[in-house]
């Protein structure tokens, strides 16, 4: 075999269409565009997110393409196995502890104690949320918990913070009560 003997498989190589080159080729006249309107110009056609005007569907159903839910609350993770490592045995565990520990980033924004690892000292802890068995283990090891109330108010509180004034005076608003 020699290189000038080399060709491609047969069925493997298509020969293009050559459009717009007169009647008899088959695809003359309007090179298989149609007659006039938008498709037929150059660089005619929107692209494939166009539906005629209406109002496409990638935009009708928001959840197709990702969703933020405003209501959401981020809470800030602490698993027992940190709690352990960090605390010893009759510690108070609050938020403010937490941050200053450097377990948590912001001692404002609400926290969730999980259930990761083992605790074997006795803690008093405090948090907005607890999972089921960081709650037993706490409670087995001789602790106890605190559920924190949540310092926000309607939607909006979830989306854009509350200033330090306000929270300051929701908690005396609170503890008044």
């Amino acid at each position: 075999m020699k290189l000038h003997e080399l060709r491609p498989d047969k069925g493997s190589t298509k020969q293009r269409k050559r459009v717009g080159r007169g009647h008899s080729a088959g695809q003359g006249k309007t090179a298989g565009r149609g007659t006039k309107g938008q498709g037929a110009r150059s660089g005619g056609g929107k692209g494939p997110y166009f539906e005629g005007g209406q109002l496409p569907l990638v935009r009708r159903l928001p959840f197709k393409r990702g969703f933020t839910n405003i209501f959401r609350v981020t809470y800030q993770e602490v698993n027992l196995v940190d709690l352990a490592r960090v605390f010893s045995a009759g510690d108070v565990v609050t938020p403010e502890t937490m941050q200053a520990n450097g377990l948590i980033k912001k001692a404002d924004a609400p926290v969730v104690v999980l259930g990761n690892g083992e605790l074997p000292i006795a803690l008093t802890v405090s948090a907005h949320r607890f999972s089921k068995t960081a709650q037993e283990q706490i409670e087995a090891a001789g602790g106890s918990i605190q559920t924190l109330e949540l310092l926000l108010t309607g939607a909006h509180a979830t989306v854009k913070k509350l200033r330090k004034e306000q929270v300051d005076q929701l908690r005396a608003e609170r503890e008044s009560n």
